[in-house]
């Protein structure tokens, strides 16, 4: 454990946290679907709507105030994916709608006989606008298998399914399912020398480790803040090039430039006000490794090393606990010594009781976990887990050994 890190500090920031079910505080395991959100992101999203709430682009002092906001954000949201170029920062309503619009504007280069890659692992929303995208301009679409035993990605699958028709290879950072962590940056390098291009869904990612996108060489990256403590926001990365030249759908009046030919419509900027304020608590969690002069950059840096650092211990004492209560399957990676490969999100099923009724009986105790599918269908029906699904306890940064071990007890009692 990092002793440096002080979860306690850390937790007296989010109120949520203070809430009891039956006379004990509850324990929140269901971040994979939404983390937590910190008061100084409520205080930001507040405040704008007090001081600075007006739409873009007038000569006044409160839209001037929001468009100074709109600024800052973006630039802190390049920080926080490693670009240097804050224009190619877009934000939407979620991952979701992103995603398909940037499928319809890629759809409109492709043609019949091209190939779009798309995997098991995924979330449905890396999945299916793709699928639909490829079938609008008549392309074929392949899917890359996973290896049951610790739903890792198949590379030797992938390897075997590029070709010089692949036109695209979408797949996530991170399994929201299982947690996998796919080699993303190889996975680049091998669609590239096929001439493909690669959009990455790093939703699930963001809040245990670092963005990378010019490390990665993906060529787009979506993301979404509610993951990240922040509100419900979208955010959409590209290389310019491709963002510029790409025709998106768009109203006659927006801008050519970028960013606003991809942002339709008004904005939600109190949810941008609060997707600036999650980067600043995130990189205030790194500040005291690097110093108040670090950059927002390296401060974010540190602050990642250190979540994972803290995190991975967590990982491992819930997996060895989830290990010896019977009847309990573990899907994924379960090596102590991978984690690495993986985050701390856990799925597990019962020999006896379905996944909602784990779910229920925990959530009777102050348990708060997700079961179901949660929209990774590819990969439930790859296992065979349809249409029950896992039970998902997922970990962050503000959970606590203790919380990990009442589930365990609360469990064996099941």
């Amino acid at each position: 454990m990092n002793a440096q890190f002080d979860v306690m500090q850390c937790r007296r920031l989010f109120p949520a946290l203070c809430r009891e079910i039956t006379g004990r505080p509850a324990v929140f395991f269901d971040g994979p679907g939404g983390s937590q959100v910190p008061q100084p992101v409520i205080d930001a999203v507040g405040r704008y709507l007090a001081e600075a709430n007006s739409n873009h682009g007038g000569v006044f002092a409160t839209s001037r105030a929001s468009d100074a906001m709109l600024v800052e954000a973006a630039r802190a949201v390049a920080d926080f994916l490693g670009t240097d170029d804050p224009e190619t920062v877009i934000f939407g309503a979620n991952m979701t709608t992103l995603t398909l619009a940037l499928s319809r504007a890629l759809a409109r280069t492709w043609s019949a006989g091209d190939e779009v890659i798309v995997t098991q692992l995924d979330h449905d929303a890396n999945h299916t606008p793709w699928v639909l995208a490829a079938q609008d301009a008549g392309a074929t679409v392949q899917c890359v298998r996973i290896h049951p035993g610790d739903c890792t990605l198949d590379l030797d699958d992938l390897a075997a399914k590029l070709s010089s028709r692949t036109r695209l290879v979408a797949v996530c950072c991170a399994s929201n399912a299982v947690g996998t962590m796919p080699p993303v940056t190889t996975i680049a390098e091998m669609a590239h020398a096929a001439g493909a291009q690669v959009v990455l869904d790093a939703v699930h990612y963001a809040p245990h480790a670092l963005i990378d996108v010019q490390a990665w060489d993906c060529d787009y990256l979506v993301c979404s803040a509610y993951k990240f403590f922040g509100p419900h926001v979208g955010v959409l990365w590209g290389k310019r090039p491709l963002l510029s030249e790409l025709r998106p759908y768009k109203l006659r009046t927006a801008p050519e430039a970028l960013p606003g030919r991809w942002m339709t419509g008004t904005q939600n900027h109190e949810g941008i006000a609060g997707t600036l304020a999650a980067i600043e608590y995130l990189a205030d969690l790194g500040r005291p490794a690097v110093g108040a002069g670090a950059s927002r950059r390296a401060a974010l840096a540190a602050a990642f090393a250190r979540i994972g650092e803290y995190e991975r211990p967590l990982t491992a004492h819930l997996i060895r606990g989830l290990d010896q209560i019977p009847g309990i399957r573990i899907w994924g990676i379960t090596d102590p010594a991978r984690l690495t490969e993986r985050t701390p999100t856990v799925s597990i099923t019962h020999a006896r009781y379905r996944p909602i009724e784990i779910a229920r009986y925990l959530a009777e105790r102050g348990f708060f976990v997700w079961c179901g599918n949660f929209y990774a269908l590819a990969l439930t029906e790859a296992l065979g887990l349809e249409p029950d699904g896992v039970t998902r306890i997922g970990l962050l940064h503000y959970n606590t050994i203790e919380e990990i071990d009442r589930l365990l007890a609360t469990l064996r009692e099941l």
